[in-house]
């Protein structure tokens, strides 16, 4: 697909084109909760200046030109049009200044990863090939600290010490997803939102669980994250629906 830029003045289109369609689709899923979710990309080497969504818009009404530029070594960035919520900059701003493999983040109360969140075991075993996608992958915090203010927020980013592990169960609150691009992390968010439902729908029955055995979940994480393209092809394929529907996410 080309990406024609509507807005020549702004830098970094194509991937605003992407962050706007992702917070389209996360909308559409439901996976969003009223206008207190976000969403962050890194624009410089080491990750401190990164785009994010304005403060309380609503994820089915973002477009790629109402994203604003966020520098998490500039508190002053709170006081400019449309600054990020306070709990925005503080989970995404620690998360970009602690964690420079985080190139992209986006944090969402989804229903079912919520759900996972606040059960007194977080982890989510390997009971099918999306849950063994993240086995051995997740992080889980069990220190729920309030708000996630700037203190609270680089307590979790330092949460993020192994690179294998791109998912945070956030304990009590929602769920952290990172990446290296819009389209992988879109794609982790999506599958790992499938995994918790199907988790969560198998544990209401009460009966007992198939679990996958160790040697299978690995074998499984490892094919999986070898899968070629899916994540692109993914957003891609979004993006086209969005296309065809005549939205003005891309604008």
């Amino acid at each position: 697909m080309t990406v024609t830029n509507l807005r020549p003045n702004m830098d970094h289109w194509a991937e605003r084109v992407d962050m706007a369609a992702a917070f389209r689709w996360t909308a559409r899923l439901n996976m969003h909760e009223a206008v207190a979710n976000h969403f962050s990309l890194s624009i410089n080497e080491d990750g401190t200046r990164f785009l994010m969504n304005p403060n309380q818009v609503h994820f089915s009404r973002i477009k790629a030109s109402d994203l604003i530029v966020v520098d998490a070594n500039d508190p002053k960035t709170l006081e400019g049009p449309d600054a990020p919520d306070i709990t925005a900059w503080g989970l995404h701003g620690g998360l970009h200044r602690h964690c420079a493999h985080a190139r992209c983040a986006m944090h969402v109360h989804s229903p079912y990863a919520t759900a996972l969140a606040i059960l007194a075991d977080s982890t989510l075993p390997p009971v099918d090939q999306n849950a063994a996608t993240f086995y051995n992958r997740i992080v889980v915090d069990s220190d729920y600290g309030g708000l996630a203010l700037e203190d609270e927020g680089a307590r979790c980013a330092q949460l993020f010490d192994d690179p294998r592990k791109k998912v945070m169960v956030m304990g009590n609150h929602g769920i952290m997803v990172i990446g290296d691009t819009v389209a992988e992390t879109f794609n982790r968010l999506y599958y790992f939102e499938r995994a918790c439902m199907t988790y969560i729908l198998a544990l209401q029955t009460g009966k007992p669980l198939r679990v996958l055995s160790d040697d299978i979940a690995e074998k499984t994480a490892r094919e999986l994250e070898e899968y070629p393209d899916q994540d692109t092809r993914h957003l891609t394929e979004l993006k086209a629906i969005l296309d065809e529907e005549g939205s003005n996410y891309a604008s």
